[in-house]
């Protein structure tokens, strides 16, 4: 079901092929999945891997923008001791150094992340005002932008963000669980000193 965000003028008269087209990209239904999401995924993918070799939960995320990663981050919490150093705060965080004075917030910017964002990465990537976001695998029980709850694209805010969701999601979430099988086996039988 479709769900018109924005007014037409003259909708009447459009094709529908041409209102699909529109809606595809103003962010009221998400977005579809382009020829370069894979790339850029597997980009993430590499910096969920990083975390994971550092004892982090892995997830890692990129900026892209204008075609090109600006930015890129994985999960610090526990090696900062900084309980938001989450991969999508810190490439948001990143994106907007490397890009200061260029663009306002990351206007134009897409952001590929390997986990759904929690409830603060979905504030985040609203207030940074992304033109899209690309998640790989769902997080159900802590996700915020389309499992939980979905704050990239709740109407009530003056900005939403198109979001595309399954991009290498048999990766990502491989991942995440290759890392807590490691874990929990790691708390069955401690390594001896």
């Amino acid at each position: 079901m479709i769900i018109f965000t924005k007014r037409f003028h003259g909708v009447a008269q459009m094709q529908a092929e041409e209102i699909a087209r529109l809606m595809a990209g103003s962010g009221a239904q998400g977005a579809g999945e382009r020829p370069e999401d894979e790339g850029f995924m597997l980009e993430a993918l590499a910096e969920a891997r990083l975390a994971a070799d550092e004892g982090e939960v892995p997830v890692g995320a990129v900026v892209v923008c204008g075609g090109e990663i600006v930015a890129r981050a994985h999960n610090m919490t526990e090696g900062t001791k900084d309980p938001t150093a989450h991969a999508e705060m810190l490439a948001i965080r990143r994106a907007a150094e490397v890009l200061r004075g260029s663009v306002h917030r990351l206007t134009g910017c897409s952001m590929y992340v390997t986990l759904e964002p929690c409830a603060m990465c979905a504030g985040a990537v609203v207030n940074a005002r992304l033109e899209r976001l690309i998640i790989g695998a769902a997080d159900p029980k802590a996700g915020a932008c389309g499992s939980l709850r979905d704050i990239v694209r709740d109407e009530r805010l003056n900005h939403r963000v198109p979001v595309t969701r399954g991009v290498l999601e048999e990766e990502c979430s491989g991942v995440l669980k290759d890392f807590f099988r490691t874990r929990r086996a790691e708390k069955k039988h401690p390594k001896e000193n």
